[in-house]
C-alpha cells in the first residue's frame, strides 16, 4: 500500500494532559461536548461516548462560576484531557485551572483588562496548563470589522497576532492557535499565512461547517487541503450532529491522507449490475457491526471478480463477489463464503485477526474474540 509522503510542518510542542500536540506527535482528533456543562451525568456519558470512539481530547463549554464547579466534578470521573471554553469571565479560568483543566480555550483580548489576562497566564504558567487562542471570523473585534470591512484571511491573522502578542509579552510559548471561519478558502487561506509567521501547534477546523453530510464535506476538503501541505497539529469537525460523528470523520479525514490510521478501513466499490452480492446493504452492516474497532485494518468489499482481487490481496481481509464468493485473508484466497452468512463470517474474520495482532503486540494478554450471534 502507498504511504503518505505529507511533510509536516515543525511545531513547539506542548502537552494537553498526556496527549503531546505538535512536534513529531500524531495529529490529535478532538470534539466538543454538547450537554449542559451543569449536568454532571450527561456530560461524563458523552466525554465517554467520544473517549470510546477514539477522541484524544475533549472540549467543555464553562459559561459560569457553577459550570466551573460542575466541571471540576466532571473531570474527577473521566481520564481523557479536557479542555474548558472560557470567554469574557477570567476568573472562570482560574477556578478550572485549580480544579485541574488540561487547557484553558481564551481570547485574551476578550478577557479584558492586562492584568486580568497575566492573572490567568501566570495561573497557567503555574499549573503547567497551555492555552489556545481561538479565532472565529464570526467574533472578529469591531476595529478589524470596520478596518476589513468583513471577514477576510487577512484579519483572522491579525487578530490572533494580537492575541498572540499578549502572550508574548508575558513570556508564555505554550500555546496552540485556531483560526476558523465556516468558509473553506477563508479558513485556508488565513492558516497557510499564520502557519508560517510563529512556531506554536496549530488547532484546524472549519467552524460550523453543517450537517452530517454537508459538514463532512466540508471539512474533509478544507481540512484535507491545509493537512496534505502538512499544516496542523489537531482536528475538530465542526458538526451540527452527534459529537461522536466528529470523531469518526476526523479519524476517517486522517486515514484517507494516510497520516493516522485508526479503525476498519472499508474498501468498497459504489455496485453495479455484476454485483454477486448486495454490496450497500453487506457495507452498511459491517460499518454498524464494527464501530467498537480501534485497531487500523483495511477490509475490501468488492461485488465482482473485475476488482475484487485485485482489492482484496491488498487488504487485511477481502471479500471478491463471484460464483462462488471468495473471502481472501492477508492477502491469500481462504475459502467460499455464500451471501446469507457472508456477514457473520466476515465479522469473525476481522475479530479474529485484530485478536491476533494484539496478541503479538500484547503477549502477556488474553484477548477475548467478541461472540458473533
Amino acid at each position: 500500500m502507498t504511504t503518505s509522503s505529507i511533510i509536516r510542518r515543525k511545531s513547539r510542542q506542548i502537552m494537553v494532559g498526556n496527549v503531546a500536540v505538535g512536534g513529531d506527535a500524531p495529529i490529535a482528533v478532538q470534539s466538543m461536548t454538547n450537554t449542559e456543562t451543569c449536568d454532571v451525568e450527561a456530560t461524563v456519558a458523552q466525554i465517554t461516548a467520544l473517549q470510546d470512539v477514539g477522541a484524544d481530547i475533549v472540549r467543555v463549554s464553562v459559561p459560569s462560576m457553577d459550570a466551573a464547579e460542575a466541571f471540576g466534578k466532571i473531570k474527577q470521573q473521566v481520564n481523557i484531557p479536557l479542555v474548558a471554553d472560557i470567554h469574557f469571565d477570567y476568573k472562570i479560568a482560574l477556578r478550572v485551572a485549580e480544579l485541574g483543566v488540561d487547557c484553558l480555550r481564551i481570547n485574551p483580548g476578550n478577557i479584558g483588562r492586562e492584568d486580568r489576562v497575566r492573572a490567568v497566564v501566570e495561573s497557567a504558567r503555574d499549573h503547567g496548563i497551555p492555552i489556545r487562542i481561538g479565532v472565529n471570523a464570526g467574533s472578529l473585534e469591531k476595529d478589524l470589522q470596520k478596518k476589513y470591512g468583513e471577514p477576510t484571511p487577512e484579519a483572522l491573522v491579525e487578530s490572533a497576532m494580537r492575541n498572540i502578542d499578549h502572550l508574548d509579552r508575558l513570556n508564555f510559548p505554550d500555546f496552540k492557535v485556531s483560526l476558523k471561519a465556516s468558509d473553506v478558502f477563508m479558513t485556508v487561506h488565513a492558516y497557510r499565512q499564520l502557519a508560517s509567521q510563529i512556531e506554536q501547534p496549530l488547532h484546524l477546523g472549519i467552524t460550523e461547517a453543517g450537517g452530517l453530510r454537508s459538514g463532512s464535506v466540508k471539512s474533509a476538503i478544507g481540512l484535507g487541503m491545509l493537512l496534505a501541505e502538512g499544516i496542523g497539529d489537531t482536528i475538530r469537525v465542526s458538526l451540527a450532529a452527534d459529537p461522536v460523528e466528529e470523531i469518526r470523520v476526523g479519524f476517517d479525514i486522517l486515514k484517507s491522507l494516510k497520516i493516522r490510521n485508526k479503525g476498519i478501513n472499508l474498501i468498497a466499490c459504489p455496485s453495479c449490475s455484476r454485483q454477486q452480492f448486495d454490496v450497500i446493504s453487506t457495507v452498511n452492516e459491517l460499518e454498524s457491526r464494527l464501530e467498537d474497532i480501534l485497531e487500523p485494518m483495511d477490509v475490501a468489499v468488492i461485488g465482482c471478480v473485475v476488482n475484487g482481487p485485485g482489492e482484496a490481496k491488498e487488504a487485511g481481509i477481502g471479500l471478491t463477489g463471484g460464483e462462488p464468493n471468495l473471502l481472501y485473508v492477508d492477502g491469500k484466497p481462504s475459502h467460499k463464503v455464500d451471501n446469507e452468512s457472508m456477514v457473520d463470517e466476515l465479522e469473525r474474520e476481522i475479530r479474529s485477526r485484530i485478536a491476533r495482532q494484539q496478541q503479538v503486540k500484547h503477549p502477556e494478554k488474553i484477548i477475548p474474540i467478541k461472540e458473533i450471534s
